[in-house]
């Protein structure tokens, strides 16, 4: 059960959380304060539990300076402490029978289940464009996630959608199976986000039927 406590700490991070452009450029992230931000980010909800992205971390200088063409010159690239590229995965299927063989040795799942469940899949994944957006829509949510963790941590964050992915894929030798979604950047912020308005819900909101 949630307490007060707890949604209280929650509702601040939500609500605090900017787009941040600029970053103390001094500051270097530990890799145990790395390994617990992806973590974290990783536990996001996927599609079958697929998990249809990676990381591409970014945190050497002269790999900051590769990225910043390709994110079109977004000085952030090369302030944050660290840029993440989440890559979708296009053959996120070949992961079942790895998540669900362990769930099926802990004892969490039938055999049969498994084997049901790794056929709906390559089934519904034959299908290129249902991958891709697969992936898309479960990068965005791990995406979240990292941006929310960050800021409980103490960092900023800034996702960008502009930037050139094919670039990206050919500059950091991405392989065929993976895609460029989104970069986030990843620092202690040196100016606060820009505060942003939010449409009402009188705006955002249909009940029931429009």
């Amino acid at each position: 059960m949630v307490t007060s406590t707890q949604y209280d700490v929650l509702k601040e991070i939500m609500l605090s959380r900017g787009s941040v452009k600029k970053y103390d450029a001094t500051h270097v992230m530990k890799e145990e304060e790395i390994n617990e931000l992806l973590t974290l980010a990783s536990s996001a909800p996927s599609s079958w539990n697929l998990q249809q992205w990676r990381y591409l971390v970014i945190s050497k200088q002269e790999q900051k300076q590769k990225m910043l063409p390709i994110a079109y010159g977004q000085q952030q690239v090369v302030e944050a402490s660290i840029v993440v590229a989440i890559l979708g995965d296009l053959e996120a299927y070949r992961t079942a029978h790895q998540i669900y063989g362990e769930a099926v040795e802990r004892g969490f799942m039938t055999r049969e289940l498994r084997d049901n469940l790794v056929s709906q899949i390559e089934g519904a994944y034959a299908d290129k464009t249902r991958a891709q957006m697969d992936a898309t829509l479960n990068c965005g949510l791990t995406a979240m996630q990292l941006m929310l963790a960050a800021k409980s941590m103490g960092y900023d964050t800034c996702p960008m959608g502009g930037f050139n992915p094919q670039k990206l894929v050919t500059e950091f030798e991405v392989p065929d199976r993976y895609f460029p979604v989104m970069l986030v950047s990843v620092g202690k912020a040196a100016q606060p986000a820009r505060p942003s308005d939010r449409l009402s819900l009188n705006e955002l909101v249909i009940r029931e039927t429009f």
